[in-house]
């Protein structure tokens, strides 16, 4: 999934990796393409985890993963990171989601379970002020749920931002008509996609 979304990232995209899944895309961005990438505890011009894992604990992304600096790459603070997210200076921003609903409502900080241990981060400022707002997920729950439904259960993140879904079955782009398939992985039918998610697609 995070090779498939690095592949469509523009040439000289400023980008921020949500935690998780999307954090992997920095290893896989062409060695060609020029993505700037961009951490919200502030960093910009980040580089994949040193490869000859020597560690520095103050260079961390916001999973807490050891990054690297790449050339050009500059360090500043929080307030200084937010107002690049809020001021839509970012033109790609990449999140995990607990489910998208059709209309593109995200959510993806709190699953309002007792146990659950919410934890918005930077995503409600990424969502508003991104460019371009892309999930990557699972298409569904450990327990066969649908996470791409007709209207979140959950606490919303932001309304109507998302504009594509990479899941392990599908692209799917979010736009005014509702849910369109972009493509499928192999052996995979659109009528087993359709099974697997809960808001109406078209191809």
């Amino acid at each position: 999934m995070a090779a498939r979304v690095a592949n469509d990232i523009p040439d000289g995209s400023y980008v921020n990796l949500g935690i998780g899944i999307p954090t992997l895309i920095s290893k896989c961005l062409p060695k060609d393409r020029d993505v700037i990438l961009h951490s919200e505890n502030g960093i910009l011009g980040m580089g994949p985890g040193p490869a000859d894992g020597t560690v520095d604990p103050s260079l961390l992304n916001a999973s807490k993963e050891p990054v690297s600096l790449l050339p050009g790459a500059s360090i500043c603070d929080h307030s200084m990171s937010f107002a690049m997210m809020r001021g839509g200076h970012i033109d790609v921003s990449v999140l995990g989601a607990f489910q998208v609903a059709g209309n593109g409502d995200l959510a993806n900080w709190d699953t309002g379970a007792p146990d659950a241990i919410p934890a918005v981060g930077g995503a409600m400022d990424l969502v508003a002020g991104a460019r371009q707002v892309i999930v990557v997920m699972e298409h569904t729950t450990k327990d066969g749920q649908p996470k791409i439904v007709e209207q979140c259960t959950y606490p919303l993140t932001g309304a109507g931002v998302v504009d594509r879904i990479y899941t392990d079955c599908a692209v799917i782009d979010v736009t005014p008509r509702g849910l369109v398939v972009r493509s499928m992985i192999e052996g995979m039918t659109f009528e087993t996609l359709q099974a697997m998610t809960g808001a109406a697609l078209t191809l």
